[in-house]
């Protein structure tokens, strides 16, 4: 493993695994995804927030990135409605970066300020 940090493509592409389930249920709305190429926690924990779309094309189902599945760079993500069962084993796609994760800072007369 490396120390440096590893960066992130622009437009991610995952495979749905499988949904979230219990011992005697599973929900449809929340789905497991592997990326390519992120196999630790720290990667994925970077992904969190992130919004995703399923199938790639035509952005029917939207989803966003809530939490971490594992230790193996296995994300969790929740979609607006059921994603069905032809979607186990296809890819989504990032569709988008959330605004409120980044914050800007404008430097004015040697004071900063925060803009967004």
């Amino acid at each position: 493993m490396s120390r440096y940090k590893k960066t992130l493509p622009k437009a991610l592409k995952g495979i749905i695994v499988g949904y979230r389930k219990g011992s005697k249920t599973q929900n449809p709305k929340e789905c497991l995804i592997s990326f390519p190429g992120i196999e630790t926690v720290n990667e994925a924990g970077r992904l969190i927030g992130r919004k995703v779309a399923w199938p790639v094309g035509e952005l029917k189902c939207r989803g966003k990135i809530v939490a971490l599945h594992g230790k193996k760079g296995i994300i969790r993500a929740r979609f607006r409605k059921g994603v069905p069962g032809q979607a186990l084993g296809s890819s989504v796609e990032e569709i988008g970066r959330n605004a409120h994760n980044i914050t800007l800072f404008v430097k004015v007369e040697h004071r900063l300020y925060k803009v967004c």
